[in-house]
């Protein structure tokens, strides 16, 4: 049975701490109940875990482990990550009602912890980056080979990545060591925030809160990202953009205002073209 469309009401809740997790179990016995098959997919995901920290952990472990390195070891590592840093778990809440506000193709929140790509590789890259933080960075690496190799997203455990961000497909997303992502950031499939040679050093791109960067767009170099702009799909920025502008082509130039304020939570990738300026074109 498909499920309904998001109503205006579901969009808004802003849903936290204990009041998630007893929203996210609902959703699993319904899944159960509607589809047997995946009983012991959402039972271990899920419905065996006290709340949300716990089935993070686990979910983590399930996913990365190989024949180099154990579930249980990985699980270690995880809960530790959780109990050390709580923040953690705030970011994790964040990045998943992003996902559940911002993706027309969510229904529900049980979908990107048991389904979505780009939700599960940004936590394993934050528990990855808190590897960095604290001096292992060997492990930090381990984490980001295993996540590049099971999620097809690669991103540096010394970037710093705010909460509340959405990649959405997530496939061949790519973000430097030296990278920062603001808060309540979207970006879509094939993204490369990425440097511009071999010079070491700061050298990757600065995106502000409220970014949204479109499907295959490159910001190259050490540059910014103004708050609330808009980068156009395939577009290749070279040059710091400033706030609230949109930005789009090879090289990317501004081509106009953003349109809002918050384009991350908007989603508009349409590019509004004046009568002026289509004459000119």
């Amino acid at each position: 049975m498909n499920s309904p469309a998001k109503t205006q009401r579901d969009a808004a809740t802003p849903l936290s701490g204990v009041a998630l997790w007893h929203q996210i179990c609902s959703e699993a016995r319904n899944a159960v109940t509607q589809e047997p098959l995946l009983g012991a997919l959402v039972h271990g995901g899920l419905l065996h875990h006290d709340n949300l920290q716990s089935a993070l952990a686990y979910r983590f472990a399930l996913k990365l482990q190989s024949g180099e390195m154990s579930e249980q070891l990985l699980r270690e590592l995880a809960d530790s990550a959780y109990a050390q840093r709580p923040e953690l778990v705030a970011d994790a809440e964040a990045d998943l009602r992003a996902v559940y506000e911002r993706d027309p193709a969510t229904h529900r929140l049980i979908q990107p912890l048991l389904f979505f790509k780009g939700f599960q590789a940004l936590q394993a890259y934050r528990i990855g980056h808190w590897l960095y933080s604290e001096g292992r960075r060997d492990m930090a690496y381990f984490v980001q080979m295993r996540c590049s190799e099971a999620f097809g997203v690669d991103i540096h455990p010394a970037a710093r990545v705010g909460g509340g961000v959405m990649i959405d497909h997530a496939h061949s997303i790519v973000i430097g060591e030296t990278a920062v992502v603001g808060e309540n950031v979207s970006m879509l499939h094939s993204v490369t925030l990425g440097g511009t040679g071999k010079a070491d050093g700061d050298r990757h791109p600065k995106i502000g809160d409220n970014v949204l960067i479109g499907a295959g767009a490159k910001v190259l170099g050490n540059i910014s990202v103004g708050r609330g702009s808009r980068i156009a799909a395939g577009s290749v920025v070279l040059h710091d953009v400033p706030p609230c502008k949109t930005v789009a082509g090879v090289p990317a130039q501004i081509v106009g205002d953003a349109g809002c304020t918050d384009p991350a939570f908007a989603m508009d990738h349409l590019i509004q073209v004046t009568g002026a300026e289509e004459k000119d074109g």
